[in-house]
C-alpha cells in the first residue's frame, strides 16, 4: 500500500507514525508533503517517510490519499490534487469543517472519506468518527477504517451531518477534560498543595476512574453514588456544583461547540 499525507502536522504525523508502527505501510511508500521547509526539515530528520514539498506526480502513485491541512489551506493545494489524483484512489479528510460534496466538487473526485479524531490519536488512543461517499465500495471502507484504527477506535456514521456531533463531543472533547482537570489542580493549590502535588493527585484520581468507569458493571450514576455518602464532603461538592449548574453549563458549551460546527460546514 502507498499513502500520501498532505499536511503533516500534529494529527497527520499521528496518522503517519501510528501506520509505520503497526507496519501499516512501509517508510518508502509513505509520502509526506510539507509546504513549511521548515518543518520539512524536521520531517526528513526523523526519517518518517519521503519527504516533499509540493503535490506532484507522486500522489498519482498512491491508493490513499489523506488531507490533515488546516481547512483554511485547503484553498491553496486542490488544484495540484485535482490535477494529479486517479479516480481509483480515496481521499481520506481529516480537514474540520469541509462537508464531503465540497471535496469532491472542488476536487473533481468521488471517492471521498470525511473523518474527525482527536489529539489522543498522539498516542494510540484517538477516537474517530467517519462518513463516506455512497461511491466507495465495502472494501474501501474496511481498509481506511484499518488505518484509522491504528490511532485508536473509530465510529462509522451514515449520517455525515452527525460528525458535527462527533467534532463537539470527542474531537473538542479533550480540551473539557483538561479544563476539569485544570480547575481540580487549581483547587488543590488553594487547599496548600505544590502544583505538582496536586496534579499527581487528580491525574492519578482521573486515570483510576476512567479505569472504574471501563471496568466496573455499574451506571455513571451508581458509580457517584459509590463515593457521594449522605451528608459527607462528596455530597457538599456535589450539591455546589448543583447550584451553580455545573451540569447544565457543561451540556450547554458542547452543544455551543456542535453549532459552531454546523456553522463551518457550511
Amino acid at each position: 500500500m502507498k499513502i500520501a499525507i498532505v499536511g503533516c502536522g500534529n494529527m497527520g504525523m499521528a496518522f503517519a507514525k501510528s501506520f509505520l508502527q503497526y507496519d501499516l505501510v512501509k517508510k518508502e511508500n509513505l509520502f509526506l508533503i510539507e509546504k513549511s521547509a521548515e518543518r520539512a526539515d524536521v520531517l526528513r530528520e526523523e526519517r518518517a517517510g519521503v519527504v516533499v514539498d509540493v503535490v506532484s506526480g507522486h500522489i498519482a502513485e498512491c491508493d490513499i490519499v489523506i488531507l490533515s491541512v488546516k481547512p483554511q489551506d485547503f484553498a491553496s493545494v486542490q488544484a495540484g490534487l485535482r490535477e494529479f489524483l486517479e479516480p481509483q484512489q480515496v481521499v481520506l479528510s481529516i480537514m474540520a469543517g469541509i462537508p464531503i460534496a465540497t471535496i469532491q466538487e472542488k476536487l473533481d473526485h468521488r471517492l471521498v472519506i470525511r473523518a474527525m479524531p482527536n489529539t489522543p490519536a498522539m498516542i494510540g488512543m484517538g477516537i474517530t468518527g467517519f462518513s463516506a461517499a455512497k461511491e466507495l465500495s465495502f472494501a474501501q471502507l474496511l481498509k481506511v477504517d484499518n488505518l484509522i484504527n491504528a490511532t485508536g477506535r473509530s465510529v462509522f456514521l451514515e449520517d455525515e451531518t452527525m460528525l458535527d456531533a462527533v467534532t463537539a463531543l470527542s474531537g473538542s472533547g479533550p480540551a473539557y477534560f483538561y479544563y476539569l482537570v485544570k480547575a481540580m489542580v487549581e483547587a488543590g493549590k488553594q487547599m496548600g498543595f505544590e502544583e505538582s502535588m496536586a496534579t499527581l493527585l487528580v491525574k492519578q484520581t482521573m486515570l483510576g476512574s476512567f479505569h472504574l468507569i471501563n471496568n466496573a458493571d455499574k451506571s455513571l450514576d451508581d458509580l457517584i453514588k459509590a463515593v457521594a455518602s449522605k451528608g459527607g464532603t462528596t455530597e457538599a461538592a456535589l450539591s455546589q456544583f448543583e447550584a451553580g449548574n455545573l451540569s447544565k453549563t457543561l451540556q450547554a458549551g458542547i452543544l455551543a461547540a456542535e453549532q459552531r460546527a454546523k456553522e463551518l460546514s457550511k
